[in-house]
């Protein structure tokens, strides 16, 4: 018999969204795009060229910000040992916390990428391919952060640590999120989508045995 997702994944979005947890990422995400004109200067054709590949860069780091809230205080509260006493597998366990992730920072995040593309200079015409490449690349990103964040559990500074773990393999993530607003895009989309895909179905089976590592 089946075990219900949804109560987990509502529990999920419910502690993301209390205590401010919501915000962070956003504010960090827009202060990313405010910031990033200062830097580089006012030049519109920089700003067009760069401003992609900085979003994506920026949707990468926000990400990370929960990761120690994902798994940490529900091994340490006893939660997960309930769950597993209750029938979960881990990999059940660990595709409600992905799915949870990703509600709780991936819509917010890319409608915060309307306010942050205009802020970096990304015309109009870039806007739908924005909101799709981080709708097709943001389940990826919560894939990995579950996976990382189950992998750092209890480590002493595990956002550091999570963070190099995280960055390397969402690099494909990253060159074909770019690649997709570039003049010439080609099939980066296309290979967005695959790439996207890929790690979020090896996911929950990474993530998994992560948290049955947690247990010996």
């Amino acid at each position: 018999m089946s075990k219900p997702l949804y109560p987990l994944i509502e529990r999920e979005v419910r502690n993301a969204w209390s205590g401010g947890n919501l915000w962070m990422p956003i504010i960090f995400f827009i202060s990313i795009s405010i910031l990033f004109p200062f830097a580089v200067g006012p030049d519109a054709k920089i700003l067009a060229i760069t401003g992609g590949g900085v979003l994506w860069i920026a949707a990468l780091l926000a990400s990370l910000l929960p990761m120690e809230r994902l798994i940490l205080p529900d091994r340490e509260n006893g939660f997960l040992d309930q769950l597993i006493v209750r029938g979960y597998s881990d990999e059940l366990i660990a595709i409600a916390k992905i799915i949870g992730h990703w509600f709780a920072f991936g819509p917010p995040l890319i409608i915060a990428s309307l306010f942050a593309a205009a802020l970096i200079g990304q015309g109009d015409d870039r806007m739908g391919l924005i909101i799709l490449g981080l709708a097709i690349g943001t389940p990826a990103l919560a894939g990995l952060g579950v996976t990382v964040s189950a992998l750092t559990a209890g480590l002493s500074g595990a956002s550091a640590i999570g963070g190099l773990l995280l960055v390397p393999i969402a690099i494909p993530i990253l060159i074909f999120g770019a690649a997709s607003l570039s003049p010439e895009p080609g099939s980066a989309l296309q290979l967005l989508a695959a790439a996207s895909l890929a790690v979020t179905m090896v996911s929950p089976f990474a993530a998994g045995a992560a948290l049955r590592a947690l247990r010996e």
